[in-house]
């Protein structure tokens, strides 16, 4: 048994080898112009369209296929960041105490909330273009490799038709040929034969030529027969196809669209959300600002009222002092200097130790700065009477004298 199927292996194989070596040298014929070829031009039009709309299909289904893994990473770097943004944002940036726990509680869970919707938005998105649009394309392209395959088997079996066509039509030429030689018979055989033996020598090279006629008018039929049938199916369903794009990209660009009007709406909803989350932190900032500010306010005026009271309490030993020392107009006490300091700017005050300084009152209260005095070197004031040569100075850098 094994024996025998080895057999049918070797036949097979065999008659394979031929049919490959058969279809070769038509081919060969065919090229050198020894041999016609059978042309359809409606049906090769066919083929160009067939192979441009798979070429199409491909590269829109890999187009597809990286737009979605796009989404992908899109949404993983989007999560990323909201998640950089959830740890950044902290209560105790602005003070527990200053701020109003309730509403800093409320805002920490609008920002959850908001997270946790956003990721929600990209899964539902991605997952909407994989259930749809990515299986639709892959169904329509299913479909190609199959009829690319009986395409190049008809192709194959266009040669053997050919072949078929011309081994018939050399047969047909030699056949005219024999009869011609048979009915004057010249072979020395034929000759040196008996008169009663030229016949069924005849007989058999008649046998003999008709037999091939006859096999090869059969091997003809068959392989136009099998020609024709897959011919006609293809011309059959390549429109089809050809026709069904349109469909596929509607259906497929639609459903796209639909999915991203859908994502970008529900997102501009949440990224309103996002911007409203952080104007409420604009202004709880602000809010803290301007508590400083008032607080900075009342402790101002609340130094201006002393030495407003310091100085109604003493008018007469300051008008006695000014008038004894010919101090400066607006001096309010002394002070030395207990560090160097250089000046950085016009409108101050260069200090050495053990300078002393006269210091004076602010024209206008509101330039005062926290921490700074204004006044005029005491050795600059009695040499030159002149109140232009004042500055401003750090009050940390003098002592009161």
């Amino acid at each position: 048994m094994a024996e025998a199927g080895k057999g049918v292996t070797a036949g097979k194989l065999a008659v394979t080898m031929q049919k490959r070596l058969s279809r070769a040298q038509e081919k060969v014929m065919q090229k050198l112009g020894k041999a016609d070829e059978t042309k359809d031009v409606v049906f090769e039009e066919m083929v160009a369209n067939f192979n441009k709309q798979m070429g199409e299909g491909t590269k829109l289904q890999r187009d597809l296929k990286a737009y979605l893994a796009a989404v992908k990473t899109m949404h993983e770097t989007s999560r990323r960041l909201q998640d950089c943004l959830a740890d950044m944002y902290e209560p105790e940036w602005f003070g527990k105490e200053e701020m109003d726990a309730l509403v800093e509680e409320m805002i920490e869970k609008e920002m959850d909330n908001n997270l946790e919707d956003t990721d929600t938005m990209w899964l539902d998105f991605h997952q909407n273009i994989t259930d749809s649009s990515v299986p639709s394309m892959d169904s329509y392209l299913t479909q190609f490799p199959e009829i690319k395959a009986r395409i190049a088997k008809r192709d194959r079996k266009m040669v053997d038709f050919d072949s078929a066509r011309h081994h018939f039509s050399s047969l047909q030429k030699g056949k005219k040929k024999d009869e011609a030689k048979i009915a004057k018979p010249a072979a020395l055989l034929e000759m040196a034969a008996p008169s009663w033996a030229q016949g069924l020598l005849s007989a058999h090279q008649v046998a003999q030529t008709n037999l091939s006629y006859n096999q090869a008018e059969e091997e003809l039929g068959r392989a136009q027969k099998i020609f024709e049938e897959l011919n006609v199916e293809l011309q059959d369903q390549l429109p089809v196809l050809w026709d069904s794009r349109v469909g596929v990209y509607v259906n497929t660009f639609q459903s796209l669209a639909g999915h991203q009007e859908r994502f970008h709406k529900e997102m501009s909803k949440l990224s309103q959300n996002l911007n409203d989350i952080m104007t409420k932190l604009e202004e709880q900032r602000q809010l803290k600002k301007d508590g400083t500010t008032a607080t900075k306010t009342i402790a101002t005026a609340k130094s201006e009222e002393a030495n407003h009271s310091q100085a109604a309490t003493s008018p007469t030993s300051s008008a006695s002092n000014n008038s004894e020392n010919d101090l400066p107009p607006g001096f309010l006490y002394k002070v030395k200097a207990i560090h160097e300091y250089a000046a950085t700017d016009g409108d101050e005050l260069e200090l050495t130790i053990g300078d002393l300084v006269l210091v004076l009152a602010f024209d206008n209260p509101d330039e005062q700065d926290d921490g700074w005095l204004m006044g005029v070197q005491e050795a600059v004031w009695k040499r030159t009477k002149d109140i232009s040569s004042k500055g401003v100075f750090p009050e940390n850098f003098t002592q009161k004298v």
